[in-house]
Formats: C-alpha cells, sequence, structure tokens
C-alpha cells in the first residue's frame, strides 16, 4: 500500500510543465536584471549628489520610461530591503508597495546580501517613491497613489537641496497626474502656487518650468483662460528647460491664444510646440497639437496641405478633421453642419469644439470669396441660393460685412440689386510678399537662437587650451632670455 502512495507521488511530481518553469525562471531573472540595473541608477545618483553634477541624476530619469515597464511587487520589495534599514521608514514603503503576484517568485540571491544599515539620502529617497508612485498610476491604484504622492511632496518640500531639483520636478508632473485622475485639480492649485514662488525664489529652473505647465493645464482643464492668461503674463518661462517642457508649455499657450481670437499667435506656438516635440515617440502629443494647428489654420483663413493629413502616425486620428477641412475649402455650410453633427462628441473631447463653431464665419466667407472670383456680376438672391440662407437680405449683409473685412474687392449696388467684383490684383506690387519673407527670416533667427542656447558643453571645457599662471611665467622667462640674447647680438654686431 505503501509502495503505490509512493509511486503516485512521483507520478504528481514528474507531472510539472517544464514551460512554466521556464517561463518563471525568465521571469526571476528579468527581476534580477531589473534590481541592478535600478541599484546602479541609485549609484549614479549617489555619484551625482557627491560631484554636484546634475547630468548623472538627468540620465538617470531619462531612463525613467524604459523603468517603469520592469517594476512589480518583487523588485520593490528587494530594493526596500537595501535601500532603506528595518525601521518605520521601510514599513511606510512597503505598506505602499503594489500587490506580489501570484505566480511570482522571491529572489534568494538578493536576499542574502547586506541590508542597509543607514537611512538613505534624500535624493535616493524620493527616486524611489518616485518609482512607486509611478507604478501605482499604471496598475491604477489612485487611493495608495494619492497617499505615495502626498508623502513624496511632503520629503520633497522640506529639503533646500538643488541636487534633488531634477527628481523634484519629475515628482511634481506626476503629483498633478494623480490629482487629475482622481478628479481633484482644484485641490493642489495652492499647493502649486506655493511650490512655484519656492522654485522661482532658489532658482529651480526645471522645477519652475514643470510647475508653471502643471499650473495651466490645471487652468485649462476647468476653461479658466483668463486666470492661465494672467499666469503666462506675470511669469517668466525658464529659457534653460528641457525640450519636452517647451512643448508642453507652447502648446497651452497655443490654446490660450487660440480662445482669445488671437490666432496668429496661437499658430506661431503650435508650429513651434510640434517642432520641439519628440519626432519619432510621443504620437498622442503630437496628433493633440496636429489637430489645433488645423483648426487654428482654418480660422486664419488658410487650408492645411493634403499631405498634412497622409503622415503614417496621424492619419487616422485626423480623419474627422479632414472632412472638416474639405467643408471649409468649398464653402459648403451644409456639408459644414454635417461634420459638426457628426464629429461633435470627438471634437469635445479634443477640446476643439468651441475653435470649430466659430468656423461657421469662415465657410460664409470662404464661399463668399469663390462667389467673388468665379462671378464679375451677380444678386443677392443667387448668393442667398448658393450660401443655403433664408433670404436676401442676410445675403447682403454678410456680403457688406465681407467687402468691410477686405475678404472680397467688391462692391454692392442696391440700385440695380447686384455686386460687382473688381479686377484681381498682381499681390506682387503690395508689401505681402515683404511681410512673408520677414516674417520667414525673424523665424530661422529665432530658432538658431535657439539651437545655440540648446547646445551643450563639457564641464570647465573651457580651460583647456588657457595656460597656467607658471606656464606663464615659464614663457615669460624664455621671452626675457630671447629678448636679452638678440641685444648682445646687436652689440657684438656692432
Amino acid at each position: 500500500m505503501t509502495n503505490a502512495t509512493d509511486i503516485g507521488a512521483h507520478d504528481v511530481e514528474m507531472e510539472v510543465d517544464p514551460a512554466a518553469e521556464t517561463l518563471a525562471d525568465e521571469k526571476k531573472n528579468q527581476d534580477v536584471a531589473t534590481v541592478q540595473e535600478i541599484r546602479e541608477q541609485i549609484r549614479q545618483i549617489e555619484k551625482g549628489v557627491a560631484s554636484k553634477e546634475s547630468r548623472f541624476i538627468l540620465r538617470v530619469l531619462r531612463n525613467l520610461p524604459n523603468t517603469r515597464r520592469k517594476l512589480n511587487g518583487v523588485v520593490f520589495r528587494n530594493l526596500a530591503q537595501s535601500i532603506y534599514p528595518p525601521g518605520a521608514d521601510r514599513e511606510a514603503a512597503v505598506a505602499l508597495m503594489p500587490a506580489v503576484e501570484k505566480d511570482a517568485t522571491e529572489l534568494p540571491d538578493l536576499a542574502k546580501k547586506q541590508v542597509a544599515s543607514k537611512a538613505p539620502i534624500a535624493e535616493v529617497d524620493a527616486y524611489f517613491y518616485l518609482l512607486l508612485l509611478v507604478k501605482l498610476i499604471d496598475a491604477n491604484d489612485l487611493k495608495r497613489a494619492g497617499t505615495c504622492a502626498d508623502a513624496l511632496m511632503a520629503k520633497i518640500s522640506v529639503q533646500n537641496r538643488r541636487t534633488l531639483d531634477l527628481i523634484g520636478a519629475k515628482s511634481y508632473f506626476y503629483f498633478s497626474r494623480v490629482a487629475e485622475l482622481k478628479d481633484s485639480l482644484e485641490g493642489i492649485r495652492a499647493f502649486l502656487h506655493a511650490r512655484l514662488r519656492t522654485a522661482t525664489l532658489r532658482n529651480d529652473f526645471e522645477g519652475q518650468a514643470v510647475l508653471i505647465n502643471c499650473l495651466l493645464r490645471n487652468y485649462l482643464h476647468y476653461a479658466l483662460y483668463d486666470q492661465a492668461d494672467k499666469l503666462v503674463k506675470k511669469s517668466v518661462y525658464p529659457e534653460s528647460a528641457s525640450n519636452n517642457e517647451w512643448a508642453r508649455f507652447l502648446y497651452y499657450l497655443g490654446r490660450i491664444k487660440a480662445a482669445k481670437l488671437e490666432y496668429s499667435d496661437a499658430h506661431k506656438h503650435l508650429v513651434q510646440a510640434l517642432r520641439k516635440s519628440p519626432q519619432h515617440a510621443a504620437i498622442g502629443f503630437r496628433q493633440t497639437v496636429q489637430k489645433l494647428i488645423i483648426v487654428v489654420e482654418l480660422l486664419l483663413g488658410n487650408i492645411p496641405e493634403r499631405v498634412v493629413f497622409r503622415q503614417a502616425g496621424l492619419r487616422q486620428s485626423l480623419g474627422a478633421y479632414f472632412q472638416l477641412t474639405q467643408a471649409v475649402r468649398l464653402g459648403n455650410l451644409k456639408r459644414f453642419g454635417d461634420v459638426v453633427s457628426q464629429y461633435g462628441p470627438k471634437f469635445q473631447l479634443d477640446h476643439t469644439f468651441t475653435l470649430i463653431i466659430r468656423l461657421r464665419h469662415n465657410v460664409i466667407k470662404t464661399a463668399i470669396r469663390s462667389i467673388g472670383l468665379s462671378y464679375s456680376r451677380i444678386s443677392p438672391q443667387d448668393i442667398a441660393k448658393r450660401l443655403m440662407l433664408d433670404s436676401a437680405e442676410d445675403a447682403e449683409f454678410i456680403v457688406s460685412k465681407a467687402i468691410r473685412d477686405g475678404v472680397i474687392e467688391a462692391t454692392l449696388d442696391p440700385a440695380q440689386n447686384f455686386m460687382r467684383s473688381k479686377e484681381s490684383t498682381d499681390i506682387y506690387s503690395t508689401r505681402e510678399p515683404q511681410l512673408a519673407f520677414h516674417e520667414r527670416i525673424s523665424f530661422c533667427l529665432n530658432l538658431h537662437n535657439q539651437s545655440v542656447k540648446a547646445m551643450r558643453y563639457p564641464p570647465k571645457s573651457y580651460g583647456k587650451d588657457l595656460e597656467s599662471a607658471e606656464e606663464r611665467r615659464e614663457r615669460e622667462q624664455q621671452d626675457l632670455e630671447l629678448a636679452k640674447e638678440m641685444a648682445e647680438d646687436d652689440e657684438d654686431g656692432f
């Protein structure tokens, strides 16, 4: 009986799936590599703090998108043992960690190593909580994420270390992101203003840039365009901010200007935002900016080129805006109304619906312009029929306003009841080409200046070609000896 039982148990043990074992080993090896990678990042942070060189910390933060994909509960528990000594700090960190997966295995090779004996420096502590916050956001654990974000802000707020500025700036962004996901952006506005004042006084340029962007996003979330405009006017955006922060700031500035009817400035800021954004990444940001650029161009009376809608990463998302552009280009009010009613919810999600409603006047102007180019003389009744207006009087009022605004070169003859178009003038006899060239030259000069300011140089490289004081003394001594020898040669010559 005992032998039969042993044979049965042996058969059960032999039924282990080798594919599952291989998968578990691969997951374990991946976790080991992740822990070692983050430990190396912590060493880089400590090196940056010791040498007071922010480039080491910046290098670590640039790898954050790759690091966040590899995080899990096992990795965090091993990191907490090597960062925090046993006590309240480790327990507080462990309480916020995500749960360990059921099929996850511990890492004995790392657990045997010596645990931390002293508290970590402020930069390492903040970086660990930043990784924890990012993981909780990805796991959609908003309750723990809110607690973690508050703890991270408490740690950063009590410190006054320049080496903590870059990690603090990244932390402000995710703190604001958690509040947005919890729909409590209004509650953190006072805190962000207080941190902005502190960052400005301490010359924390990266934190200043991130906080201004967070506040602008906060205001635009509630459609508070006047407050956002006042913030832009009363604050100075740091020129040394990173390209990503500049792209966000220019996008928010473009939205503000477009809402305040300053379409030329809005278009300029949005184009700059698109150029400063990553060209092969951040597809969602580029889609959002490109949609707003298309609407602003239409409001300016321009028609975007067809190649804009054929870009690889933007073709599908810009389908509704292509239909809108076609309706505006043709000056077809009926088609414009159909597009707005069909894609209205999509336009509202893109925050462009309010601007698109304003396009109705541009559709009418485009139709009148095409009528003025096609007919030398036409009656208001025919114009009302083509524009599908209610009466000829409405058409006459619209035409008179278009003439006053300079949309068309024409005159109204009330006696004979028709509109007479003037002959088209040569545009090269006006100042428009000169103004267009001036705008392009100014843009190129501005782009050159920004490129020069964005160039990076190795630290203290300016002194390589300069001689030291000792070398200068030796050179002067050699010059004196050479002068004496030349004077003696001259005397011997006489």
